[in-house]
């Protein structure tokens, strides 16, 4: 039904609902229509001012605990920013999370067009009104229906409001959009008067309200520049088109009695609502591990000491176009499932699809851990969304999902969303979200073949761990090979290793190295057959000279065991005639003890012999 804005001793008509309050209020109590709820609890005490949470992801944080209780609220901002939407989402969440019913009054929508607009978040205004958690009061106000007769009031929208609240026992209300309420009063003065007294009259009913106004031009928030002054806290809503590309932010102007986020930060709507992502201030006061996780290929483990990353650390793989930078991500994902652990792959160029057909030509299949819920795909071109987009879904998908490694291939690609210093910026705050949910996060970046230690979106003071793919141009070939630049508080390989992307699988082969230096693919493939040919004759001439050496060896022992024989016969012919020699002696010995025997066997001066000797002697 139509509102009239009249004078205070007029008499106000007051049809449909209005009619049910019975009487119009007394003078003296304009603002206290409906009882007044005595403050409300608007302050928190020795605490400070009492909160009223908003049921907003990510709100709450930036005003430090939600919206002032029992005060009015501000939201200001273009069309299509939002407004009507986060104010009826604050009422719908307080009744159904923190059981407090609200009032929505609109000014331009019908309560039709509102269920209809909020059904696609799921929410069923119609069951919330039967069950009296919300009521929805739609107020016609047209501009030749008000009548310029000298001092002007809100008596019969106090009346109304009021009974509304009443009606369900309201602690919420929204009054969506101001603008419209007071478009036909040209004096600033009665428009200032009458915001004021309809801000008091929230107060006075302990209210805490989210009041909407359309955005001003020039210097204004809004279209009058008033209401933001006499508001207790004004919320801004943006919705921006830069390049082609559309971002939506928040930022709290004022809150008067509370300290608050003062920085603009992105909010998204999405089937649930809207979410803000409180992202500007980022810490450096993450917890680490000293579990490792394996890269998913052997050998590269090994050149991480045999154990792989650091878990909650962050890898980037920087390479040239074709070196196999999606590949190498998609190995790590597939031993994250393996492990039975949840993998969150962000896509930035690549449809799943055509990512798991891709990943099983070398030998994964990635489309076995989608079907079994641990590996998550989520492609999405950086340009349909701008940067802060991005950054909001993948702290949505986070939060839901839970990974425990997650995956961003490439994110050179997201230049093509932002400038330089905002991708910078939003990785920064991406990876310092992962690192403070233990995450481990594996990006890939493409490089210049010039540049290969050189990244385009500047993020080589963020990672822990930097692997660099790069081709090996010899023999007019093209060649992979990488190394580890660095992986901070582990021992690696300084090694320059070649790889190769086969249907088995990623095949790292040992170094290799020729006379000028590493020597690569089909030069490699070459130079070993050649060594192998020459081991090979090296081989054979050597067992020639060894059965050479085993001839003369052998003619030698030959001689050698001959001339043994004849000394052994001379030794024995020596030993035979010194037994000769020793045998003749002993039977002349035997002789002479004969003779000498026979000799001493006559006795002195008997027989002839005896005789005869003494004979001579007498002569």
């Amino acid at each position: 039904m139509p509102l009239c804005l009249r004078q205070v001793s007029a008499s106000t008509d007051l049809r449909g609902k209005i009619d049910m309050t019975g009487t119009r209020p007394r003078k003296g109590r304009k603002s206290g229509v409906g009882g007044g709820r005595a403050g409300g609890g608007a302050r928190g005490g020795s605490n400070g001012l009492a909160k009223c949470p908003s049921g907003i992801s990510g709100l709450d944080q930036i005003t430090s605990g939600g919206l002032p209780r029992g005060r009015p609220t501000l939201l200001c901002g273009g069309a299509g920013c939002g407004k009507t939407l986060m104010a009826m989402q604050f009422l719908v969440r307080g009744a159904l999370e923190y059981d407090e019913p609200g009032v929505f009054v609109a000014f331009e929508e019908t309560a039709g067009d509102l269920a209809a607009n909020v059904a696609s978040l799921g929410v069923d205004l119609a069951d919330l009104e039967r069950r009296k958690r919300i009521a929805i009061d739609h107020v016609r106000v047209q501009r030749h229906e008000i009548e310029e007769t000298g001092e002007y009031d809100l008596e019969g929208l106090f009346v109304r409001l009021a009974w509304a609240v009443e009606s369900v026992g309201a602690k919420r209300i929204v009054l969506d959009t101001i603008e419209t309420l007071f478009s036909g009063l040209p004096s600033t003065g009665i428009l200032r008067a009458e915001l004021i007294r309809l801000f008091g009259w929230i107060k006075e009913q302990g209210l805490t309200a989210v009041i909407t106004a359309e955005q001003g031009g020039g210097k204004t928030l809004t279209r009058h520049g008033i209401e933001e002054y006499v508001s207790d806290c004004v919320i801004q809503l943006d919705h921006r088109v830069d390049e082609q590309v559309s971002t939506r932010r928040l930022r709290v102007i004022k809150y008067r009695g509370s300290i608050h986020g003062t920085n603009e930060y992105p909010f998204l709507i999405d089937d649930k609502g809207i979410s803000v992502l409180p992202v500007t201030s980022v810490g450096l006061e993450h917890k680490v591990s000293n579990q490792r996780v394996s890269t998913g290929v052997a050998a590269m483990d090994e050149m991480f000491g045999g154990k792989g990353y650091y878990r909650g650390s962050t890898v980037v793989v920087a390479g040239t176009p074709g070196t196999g930078k999606s590949s190498l991500a998609s190995y790590f994902a597939d031993a994250t499932c393996r492990r039975g652990e949840q993998c969150l792959y962000f896509a930035f160029e690549e449809s799943p699809a055509q990512i798991i057909r891709n990943m099983a030509s070398v030998g994964l299949d990635l489309d076995a851990h989608v079907r079994k819920g641990l590996l998550h795909l989520h492609a999405a071109r950086p340009t349909i969304h701008g940067l802060e987009t991005h950054l909001v879904v993948a702290h949505q998908l986070t939060e839901r999902i839970a990974p425990s490694v997650v995956v961003l291939d490439p994110v050179s690609n997201l230049l093509n969303a932002g400038e330089h210093r905002q991708v910078h910026t939003m990785l920064l705050r991406l990876l310092d979200y992962f690192k403070g949910k233990g995450v481990t996060t594996l990006m890939t970046t493409l490089t210049n073949q010039n540049q290969t230690e050189h990244t385009d979106v500047s993020i080589s003071s963020l990672i822990d761990t930097w692997i660099v793919l790069k081709d090996i141009q010899s023999s007019s070939e093209r060649n992979r090979g990488m190394y580890i630049l660095k992986s901070r508080g582990m021992n690696h390989s300084n090694q320059v290793r070649e790889y190769r992307l086969t249907d088995h699988g990623f095949e790292l082969l040992e170094p290799y190295t020729g006379v000028g230096g590493a020597v690569t693919g089909s030069a490699r493939v070459v130079q070993e057959a050649r060594e192998l040919a020459e081991e090979s004759a090296r081989r054979g001439e050597s067992r020639r000279r060894q059965a050479q050496m085993a001839a003369e060896r052998g003619a030698v022992e030959a001689q050698i065991a001959a001339l043994q024989a004849r000394l052994h016969a001379q030794q024995e012919e020596v030993v035979s005639a010194a037994a000769h020699e020793e045998a003749r002696q002993q039977q002349v010995a035997m002789g002479q003890q004969s003779v000498s025997r026979s000799r001493q066997a006559e006795p002195e001066g008997s027989g002839r012999g005896g005789s005869r000797r003494r004979k001579g002697v007498r002569k």
